[in-house]
């Protein structure tokens, strides 16, 4: 750390070569020649133009056209190319403070070689001529998964293919900011052009730099204007050509005329009676950085003494944990979920947004982008990373590892195909590929027990007792093989076995409609509130149904364990039974899960099983606990009931868990 003296002495002599510099480069500026604006034009290319081009790989003059993409009899599957005029435009220049306007003008071919053609072609400005690896197909040439939000590129691109959701049509052009996802896009086939039609279309690309307007014409049509400061996305010197691609589907992307002209646009014009006050401001700013320089030393110097940062403090943090997961780069999630790309977005809840990546290995990962209005952030962030990097069970999501860069908090898992359970019980809910494929019985079955051998695990095989405190269908996500996988444990706490059964809380954490009645008294979380979610969960699963309102409208008893505790008292119970299994399911296992649930739904916890007994009872090694044909009403407070005195009541001592305090704080 240097001292505050030798601080300003570096400051006097930087800003001193500054002052020196602007004075030499003003008395100068009247001797230097200008660089000359590019302008250039074919009417119809030749192959004595391939001097003045640079040209992929793939890319080839012929045919009076630039083949941007080779028509190859054989071989046109997956092909990328670009072409580009040899030399650089100034897009713009900082010292003269001047930008660039230009207007490229140019006639496209696009042929198709199959039915459907695809994938497109593009105007492109940028910074390197290289033609990125792995950009066929949806890629155009533009970029591959790796460069995308890292590329110096800007593109105007003639889709031909709806490669992702966003994607108007398969006829439309849009503008591409360093991706393939338009910021801006306008479908073409209401003004008459079909761009895969084998004719000649005319484009001009037109860019305003003293407004800081892009604007696209087909066939002189105005089809869009962009605000873009190309001077913020690109650097000073840029390659203006073409990129396209063909996928599966392939077709002849052509050029067959350009003209392309620019002009210089002055942005600040600098008065030459005024340069005494380019000496006067560096001077300002010399004071004013000086004191603001000494002022984060002092500053910086005290939250030395408070303790560490506050990113060295989580990361020290994590890492003190005993299997810390692995840290990621931003850039690695940016690049594996495409910056975050609509099209990869798998669903969002009250903590954050999770999208698909994947990994530059191929590996598939699910990405939560922890919400900067989410109630706790970083606590949660913290409590989820310290609590699933020590658990380790094959009904559980694993958590691969964690980023924290630029105040933003992300959690990285492995990538569940099938994603979350509520996408398949809910009727009206189901995703299309699933309509027509509900859960079969086996399969719910299998559910509930890998919920329940996940719990177990949780409550009875970890060194430090885990309460998950959010149990629902939304969190329980389901593999390639629909095996069930506990996840989302940024609301879960870890309590000593020995010494504590709960977990205080300030506020009452969990979803309405999974939240044991105590909870609200208590504001407490223990396993009979996680055993309660688990019997809410069971019945969901059997039932197909939401928890909440079943008969009625406006009505709270109208909970799914209200009607299915009333057919349950009817000896009718099995009728809660999902109607889309159209009766396709073992009778005696339904009563036993429908009852299991009432069991774990018991309004007195202490009356509730534990995760041990629910686990038991569906490997068939313990009989069903006994549940009253009618609901006991929920009391407060709760009292434990006289084993002794009640002779309905059958079921052991063994399957309670035994509560502490819970009428107590911590």
């Amino acid at each position: 750390m240097l001292r505050p003296e030798h601080l300003m002495k570096r400051i006097k002599a930087y800003f001193s070569r500054i002052v020196l510099c602007q004075l030499l480069g003003m008395m100068l500026s009247s001797a230097l020649v200008q660089v000359g604006c590019l302008s250039f034009g074919f009417p119809i290319f030749q192959p004595e133009n391939v001097g003045e081009l640079i040209l992929s790989r793939n890319s080839q003059v012929f045919s009076d056209a630039i083949q941007v993409t080779p028509d190859l009899s054989l071989d046109m599957i997956n092909v990328s190319g670009r072409a580009f005029y040899r030399e650089q435009l100034k897009l713009w220049d900082s010292r003269r403070s001047v930008k660039a306007s230009f207007n490229s003008s140019f006639v496209l071919n696009i042929n198709p070689r199959t039915s459907p053609g695809g994938e497109g072609l593009a105007f492109i400005l940028a910074g390197h001529t290289t033609l990125p690896d792995n950009s066929a197909g949806k890629w155009l040439g533009i970029v591959n998964q790796s460069s995308i939000g890292l590329s110096d590129v800007i593109a105007v691109e003639f889709d031909t293919r709806k490669s992702y959701p966003e994607d108007i049509d398969d006829n439309h052009v849009g503008v591409d900011v360093k991706s393939i996802y338009s910021i801006q896009q306008q479908p073409l086939g209401a003004h008459g052009v079909n761009l895969s039609g084998g004719t000649d279309i005319t484009a001009t690309v037109l860019f305003d730099a003293e407004s800081g307007k892009l604007t696209v014409l087909v066939s002189t049509l105005l089809m869009l204007t962009v605000d873009l400061d190309l001077s913020k996305l690109l650097p000073e010197d840029v390659f203006v050509g073409f990129s396209a691609s063909t996928g599966v589907y392939t077709q002849l992307n052509s050029i067959r005329s350009w003209n392309f002209s620019s002009w210089e646009v002055h942005i600040e014009e600098k008065d030459p009676n005024l340069i005494w006050l380019w000496i006067l401001i560096p001077i300002i700013v010399l004071g004013g950085i000086a004191a603001v320089a000494a002022i984060c030393y002092m500053k910086r110097k005290c939250r030395k003494e408070q303790g560490l940062d506050e990113d060295l403090q989580i990361e020290l943090q994590i890492k003190s944990s005993s299997n810390a997961p692995h840290k990621f780069r931003l850039k690695e999630l940016v690049s594996a979920t495409e910056n975050f790309n609509s099209s990869n977005k798998l669903g969002k809840g009250g903590f954050g947004t999770v999208y698909k990546g994947t990994l530059m290995n191929g590996k598939d990962i699910a990405v939560k982008r922890i919400s900067k209005d989410s109630r706790h952030g970083i606590q949660d962030f913290l409590a989820e990373i310290t609590t699933m990097g020590n658990l380790n069970h094959k009904n559980l999501v694993k958590l691969i590892g964690w980023c924290y860069e630029k105040a933003q908090l992300f959690l990285v898992y492995e990538f569940m195909p099938n994603r979350s359970l509520d996408k398949f019980i809910f009727s009206g809910n189901i995703p299309s590929s699933a309509q027509d494929l509900p859960l079969s019985w086996e399969r719910r079955h299998s559910i509930i027990c890998g919920v329940a051998r996940a719990l177990d695990y949780l409550h009875n095989g970890c060194d430090k007792r885990v309460l998950h405190r959010d149990i629902k269908p939304s969190n329980v996500l389901l593999d390639s093989e629909f095996n069930s996988r506990l996840g989302d444990f940024g609301l879960a706490r870890t309590i000593q076995i020995s010494d504590k059964t709960h977990h205080s809380t300030k506020g009452i954490a969990g979803t309405p409609g999974y939240m044991a009645p105590e909870s609200f008294h208590t504001q407490r979380a223990t396993v009979e509130t996680d055993v309660y979610a688990f019997g809410v969960l069971m019945l969901e699963v059997v039932c197909g149904r939401k928890p909440g309102h079943q008969n009625g409208p406006n009505n709270n008893d109208n909970s799914i364990v209200e009607w299915v505790w009333e057919l349950y008292s009817r000896e009718s119970v099995t009728e809660a039974v999902d109607t889309r299994l159209k009766g396709d399911f073992d009778m005696d296992e339904a009563k036993c899960l429908l009852g299991l649930g009432l069991a774990c739904c018991h309004p007195n916890p202490y009356e509730r099983p534990s995760m041990r007994s629910v686990l038991q009872v569906l490997t068939g090694e313990a009989a069903p606990p006994f549940v009253p044909y009618e609901k006991p009403h929920f009391v407060w407070p709760v009292t434990q009931p006289a084993l002794e005195q009640d002779l309905n009541y059958q079921t052991s001592i063994s399957q309670c868990t035994t509560i502490t305090e819970l009428a107590t704080g911590r």
